[in-house]
């Protein structure tokens, strides 16, 4: 039987391998809530999600003390109804950034283990759609480097085969931001993709001023322009821009998506596997991309999103940002300037759980 029999949480703090700031915020540590589940039949799975610095903890509480004992004597391979039924029982707290990152940890979880069970990767599991896709990085592109910087930074990643490069915008002046782009757009060339990031500092009124001179740089996508609460303002900038429109990683439901595809509001939509909850409401939210005929481009977790790309045909871009590199040994494959998902069982991630015990900042065990 696959009845779940023991849980056990920890979590991680990795800090950053290069210093990371935007608009609003720098990502100083990367908390990690971890789950693995055990089951009856022997098999088993690893799931995580993350937070920038902030509620880390909050989110481990959240398993341990409501959502862990939940699973105990469940039927790990019935994913649907699990995520469907820990949902309900925190709706008091949904839809929120907190409980979405606490279902991501276990539901990922609970695919890892349906897919080593099957002896599968979990691209082919999820959808089995595509074995590469375009990978750009956004690693060289931070607020807080220098134009010089960004320049090398660029000319680096279009060296090492990238196709495009995320710049972060949101400088005092618009002319400062057209500076930075500028300088990159004149030392890459034309057929290098250039993406900006405003991480959600613009009003309404800043966004509309800056979209043209993005415009005359042949900019890919202009991502966060307006904060995440504000739909009419994404309407009215979607249909007033030249720059295709991107948001996603700020939305924490299938439904929230749902509004900004049916209002016009999005013409990229940027899923997170862990700000949504997890791969089951993940692959709604791309599947309701496809039926709308728009593009997939996640942000962040590489090592997840990787494989959740590969599952659907709407997935147009990878985003590469290095996240478990000191905990796992599995790195993302990159041949000719796409990702290639990855072939073994499970997640595709290869922990190295010495590391992860040493750095562990909390733990508990709950068994049935």
């Amino acid at each position: 039987m696959s009845l779940i029999t023991e849980i056990e949480l920890l979590q991680v703090d990795l800090p950053p391998p290069v210093p990371r700031s935007d608009a609003i915020q720098s990502f100083v540590v990367q908390e990690t809530p971890m789950v693995r589940i055990r089951c009856a039949d022997g098999s088993e799975g690893t799931g995580y999600s993350y937070t920038i610095g902030t509620g880390g903890s909050s989110v481990f509480a959240l398993l341990r003390d409501h959502l862990g004992p939940r699973l105990l004597g469940r039927d790990a391979a019935q994913i649907e109804a699990i995520w469907r039924d820990l949902l309900f029982a925190t709706h008091a707290t949904s839809v929120g950034a907190i409980t979405s990152l606490a279902l991501a940890a276990i539901d990922t979880a609970l695919w890892d283990r349906r897919c080593r069970v099957q002896g599968l990767p979990l691209w082919k599991v999820a959808g089995g759609a595509q074995a590469r896709i375009p990978v750009y990085t956004t690693e060289g592109g931070w607020l807080h480097l220098d134009p010089e910087t960004l320049v090398r930074e660029t000319l680096a990643a279009q060296a090492a085969g990238f196709k495009g490069a995320k710049i972060k915008v949101g400088k005092p002046h618009v002319s400062e931001d057209v500076a930075r782009l500028s300088a990159v757009r004149e030392a890459v060339g034309p057929g290098f993709e250039i993406m900006v990031d405003a991480n959600q500092c613009f009003t309404l009124a800043e966004a509309l001023r800056r979209v043209p001179h993005y415009a005359k740089l042949g900019i890919a996508w202009f991502e966060e322009p307006l904060p995440a609460d504000d739909l009419q303002g994404h309407v009215r900038l979607a249909a007033n821009s030249e720059v295709p429109i991107a948001v996603g990683e700020s939305l924490y439901s299938p439904g929230s998506f749902a509004d900004y595809v049916r209002a016009g509001a999005t013409h990229i939509v940027q899923v997170d596997v862990a700000r949504v909850g997890g791969i089951t409401p993940w692959l709604k939210v791309a599947h309701l991309a496809e039926a709308c005929n728009l593009a997939v481009a996640p942000h962040f977790l590489m090592e997840l999103h990787v494989s959740l790309c590969g599952a659907t045909p709407a997935a147009r871009w990878v985003e590469y940002i290095p996240q478990l590199d000191a905990v796992a040994t599995s790195r993302l494959a990159i041949e000719h300037g796409h990702a290639l998902v990855p072939q073994a069982p499970g997640l595709g991630i290869a922990w190295i759980w010495d590391d992860i015990e040493r750095r562990a900042m909390a733990r508990a065990r709950l068994a049935r």
